[in-house]
Order: structure tokens, then sequence, then C-alpha cells
């Protein structure tokens, strides 16, 4: 084991990683709440100016995906699709199946530059996580109860909103609502069944009411729609804790372009758009299983430099202070103020790990064990 393998393995690096993401986190928060006296005065300035702050945080993410991890991550695609890529406003569906799918969308949208604008439909609960959540308010990011009673009103709201929005926006749909689980699965294939829709193997049964409202606001200002289907090479099933250790995956991504004019206006039929999409993508992922492969040309979007630098960047700012600091506790001998630091780094390691904590399957939500049970 080379001494760069070996660091990737040490908790002690780590932590220090973690720290850098969460105290540069912070102080981009608070450069958010400032940019608020922006609005009044120049929404669009106020637009551009947090889609870079929050490309500085997230791009600190995706660092570790393509440069710590060295993860490589194929489009199965098109030319005249690949053509369009970061230069058009579009609708992105994509299955929920693993804790670092929505890293692999970053990477892609960071190497096509539209990470910072990027958007998502995100569950409510996300907004008072730290950072996360915080980031994602200063940039208008839809959040729903997911009780379309009490959600529609505030999705309409927001997604309106975002018609004149200035850099070019990808927005992130999880239409299966939740993360795949096999009880999750069994559940959602029993109300398949009841409804009369086909049976998927791979997919729980989606949820339409977010989709055919966000084409419907949306429309005039996204030109298409992304379905993306991923998968990883080798059966693997990839963690954040993965990436942190240094562990490199092979990310396969099928982008499949469908311009909204397609898609019908009317929304019962475009329900039904939906459902017939995810047998398709049903049949994408069992012909991946099979073969190992998806349909398509292979594109291979070379890393940017953007976010090693970044993160460089924010690591020499904040670890020099720490390192003199901690110098100093330990010099003055004092046991309280060495007990008081040893305490806050302890601090740091649990909130670094309740922060992947959000991301891991097995803690996910209990959404979906008993909603896909209840009428749409």
């Amino acid at each position: 084991m080379g001494l760069i393998a070996f660091l990737k393995t040490q908790f002690i690096v780590h932590l220090l990683i973690g720290f850098v993401f969460v105290v540069s986190g912070l102080i981009i928060n608070f450069v958010q709440l400032c940019t608020l006296i922006l609005w009044p005065i120049n929404k669009q300035f106020y637009r551009r100016i947090n889609c870079r702050l929050a490309y500085s945080l997230w791009s600190q993410l995706v660092m570790l995906l393509e440069w710590w991890s060295g993860t490589e991550c194929t489009l199965f695609s098109d030319q005249a699709t690949v053509d369009k890529f970061g230069k058009e406003h579009v609708i992105i569906i994509l299955n929920h199946n693993f804790e670092i799918d929505f890293l692999c969308g970053w990477t892609m949208t960071e190497r096509f530059g539209v990470l910072g604008s990027s958007k998502v439909l995100a569950k409510k609960e996300l907004l008072y996580v730290p950072l996360i959540g915080w980031t994602w308010y200063f940039l208008e990011i839809v959040f729903c109860k997911r009780k379309w009673e009490e959600d529609r009103d505030t999705v309409i709201e927001g997604l309106r909103r975002l018609s004149d929005y200035p850099e070019y926006m990808w927005f992130l749909l999880y239409c299966e609502g939740t993360r795949f689980t096999e009880t999750k699965h069994r559940i959602s294939m029993e109300v398949a069944k009841s409804k009369g829709l086909p049976t998927l193997k791979y997919h729980l049964l989606p949820r339409t009411k977010g989709f055919t409202t966000a084409v419907q606001c949306l429309r005039g200002t996204v030109s298409a729609v992304y379905d993306v289907t991923l998968n990883f090479r080798g059966n693997k099933n990839p963690s954040l804790l993965g990436i942190l250790y240094g562990k490199k995956y092979e990310a396969d991504m099928c982008v499949r372009r469908f311009p909204l004019e397609d898609i019908p206006v009317d929304e019962k039929e475009a329900a039904n758009w939906l459902h017939k999409l995810y047998q398709e993508k049903d049949a994408l992922q069992e012909m991946y299983n099979q073969e190992g492969i998806f349909p398509g040309r292979q594109f291979k979007p070379p890393r940017r430099p953007w976010t090693l630098l970044n993160f460089l960047f924010w690591a020499t700012v904040l670890l020099s202070p720490l390192f003199t600091f901690g110098f100093g506790i330990f010099a003055s001998g004092s046991p309280l103020l060495i007990l008081a630091f040893l305490g806050f780094v302890g601090a740091a390691s649990f909130g670094v790990r309740r922060l992947i904590g959000v991301t891991e399957i097995e803690k996910g939500s209990s959404y979906g064990n008993q909603e896909f049970k209840k009428k749409e």
C-alpha cells in the first residue's frame, strides 16, 4: 500500500476533510445570508452569486468522487444529446437505488458547468440539515412534505419562481419518491397490481404528481427531459464512506433526451408517459444486468481541475490556523484546554458522521413502506 492509499484510510485525514467541508460550508452559508439584501435590488445578481457559492461547497463532494476515490463515470448516449449538455434548462429523472446516485449526478453537472445551478425537488426534512438544507434554501430549492394535498401550492409556486432563472439549470426529480429497498419494492408492486399497472423489477412505482406538475410549470422554460439510468460495474453498491476511504468505483449512466414538446400536456397522458418511461428504464437495467453494458455510444467527459483547486483553497485557508491553534493548545500543557480541544474534535467527528448518515440507505426514511398503499 502506497502512502496516498494509506492516508485515504486514516480517520484523522477523514476528520480534516470533514472539518474543511463543515467550516467552509458554515462560512458559505453566512455569506449567502448576507446576499439576501441583494434580492429586492437585483434578483438575478443574487442568483448568480449563490450559484457560485453553492458550487464552492458541493464541488468539495465532487472532488472526493473524482480526485480522491478516482471513480470513473461513463455516459451512454448519442452525440446530439451530449452536445446539448449544459446548454439548456432540463428536467432530470434519475433512479434512486444507491447512496451516491446524487453524487454521480453532481459529477456530470460539474463537468458540463451547471453544478452550482442544479436544482432538486427535496423532502422538507432536509431544509433543517445544516449546510445541505441551508445552502439549498438560498438556491431556491423546492421543498415538499410529500403529501400532495399540502404540497401542491408550495411546489407550484416554487417551480414557477424558477421560470426566469438566469443560468442553465438541471432540475432533478426522483420520481420514485424514496430510495429503493426490497420492502418498499414489494409494497409498491402490490399497488401497481391493484391499479392495473405493469410491475417493475428494478424500480418502485413512479409517483406522477411531482413530474406532471414540474412539466406543466416549467413548460416554456425547460427544453427537454433527460432520463438517466445509473448502475455500477461489478454489481457494486457504493457508499459515501467508501468514497471517503478512497474506494474506486465505475459508474455507468445511460442518458436519453426527450424534447418537452413530445411529452403530453394532459396530466393523465403525461402520467401514462412516465409509467411507460419506467418500464423502459426497467428494461435498460435488465439489459445491463445481463450484458454489463447500456446501449449507446460511450462518452467519458474529462475531469475539470476546479473541484480540486477549490478544495485546496479551503484546506489552505482553514487547516493552517487549525494546526497552529492545536499546537498551541498542546504546548500549553493545560489539561483543561487539551480536554476541551479533544472534545471539540470528538464533536466534529460526530457531526461529520451524522452528515454522511443522511445518504445511507438503511438510515433513509420509511416513506414508501406505507405511503405506496395510499392513493396518489
